[in-house]
């Protein structure tokens, strides 16, 4: 009796490199992203980092028309913010429920691996084109090598942050990484992780062409904390921000932390996002160093809706309207501008 296999192969990163590639202005381009990207969150820059856009991309088309009106509306703001692109191409779950365009790109339930692979890859690269550095979302590590070539920004998650594998990578990956506390508010797992993506590693990956190797990584001295909030509550105050970059500072770690305004910080209300971000903006204003970022969940329209959604309505997380980010972004960039000249003078 003859058996089938129960598995199908995709493409190597190598080979789905040369089906899409990057052209050489944009490689450059990215790695300049992620120079300006470390110095900010290093306060070597002293604008603030803005990471803004939909919770997960599920029409590209879409986002692409969102990221050409973000980037043109965020110009003028380009001395006090960098606005970083939400390219987030998987959705870790609790439970189950649609992974991202990588997983499922036809939002059929046919779970098309390889077709959101090339999907995904063909965003990406046109996304980039808009001139904003893009963020993505580490949620399976063996996929990472496929696209993390064009990313400038990239986050590991509630879900996976005392994952071993998820530091490893972490370790590896040549772009700043920002780690998240855990869904109980648990800093000391999010700064151990931290500490970890910070140490040199040897450990299994996958190479460029497929292939299971063992991989000496240097470390990565650019992960940071993401505050996103608990399942109890908001962690953005200017205790709980005290308390983490004591944490950090006490591991020699990167002591400055990125806000995520949703998730546990606007309690799963995309309506109160503005008012993290203001809340940050005021102490931003007043001279406060220790905030580097903030993130948003934004898209065309407001609010989210289950598949099929109208155009530009979130089908994951709620998001903030893009005329409303930006009055956001404006506000934000106007404290960056004011807290410079306080520290300045």
């Amino acid at each position: 009796m003859t058996t089938i296999p129960d598995y199908e192969l995709l493409p190597s990163p190598a080979e789905l490199a040369v089906e899409h590639p990057v052209p050489v202005r944009l490689a450059t381009e990215i790695q300049d992203h992620r120079s300006a990207i470390t110095d900010v969150l290093n306060g070597r820059d002293g604008r603030v980092l803005a990471v803004v856009g939909p919770c997960s991309v599920h029409d590209p088309a879409a986002v692409l028309e969102y990221a050409g009106r973000l980037a043109e509306s965020t110009r003028p703001m380009k001395d006090h913010l960098l606005v970083v692109l939400r390219a987030y191409l998987e959705k870790p779950r609790t439970a189950v429920g649609w992974k991202g365009l990588i997983h499922d790109p036809w939002l059929d339930g046919s779970e098309d691996i390889a077709g959101g692979l090339r999907a995904g890859r063909g965003f990406l690269i046109a996304a980039a084109e808009s001139g904003l550095p893009l963020a993505g979302e580490f949620v399976e590590p063996m996929l990472a090598p496929h696209l993390s070539d064009l990313l400038s920004y990239g986050a590991i998650g509630a879900r996976t942050v005392s994952s071993q594998s998820h530091r490893e990578l972490a370790s590896a990956l040549p772009m700043p990484i920002g780690i998240k506390n855990g869904l109980d508010g648990d800093l000391t797992v999010a700064t151990a992780a931290i500490h970890c993506a910070r140490t040199a590693q040897r450990h299994p990956a996958v190479n460029e062409h497929g292939a299971l190797v063992v991989r000496k990584s240097p470390g990565n001295p650019s992960a940071h904390l993401i505050l996103r909030g608990t399942a109890a509550g908001t962690n953005y105050d200017s205790e709980n921000v005290d308390a983490a970059i004591e944490g950090l500072r006490a591991t020699n770690s990167l002591d400055r932390v990125v806000v995520d305004a949703s998730h546990g910080n606007s309690r799963k209300d995309h309506r109160r996002q503005p008012g993290v971000v203001a809340d940050i903006a005021s102490r931003i204003a007043c001279g406060e160093r220790g905030i580097a970022g903030v993130m948003l969940e934004s898209f065309l329209e407001a609010g989210r809706e289950d598949h099929p959604a109208p155009y530009g309505v979130s089908i994951t997380d709620s998001c903030l309207d893009l005329n409303s980010t930006v009055s956001v972004l404006e506000s934000l960039a106007d404290a960056v501008r004011v807290g410079r000249s306080v520290v300045l003078g």
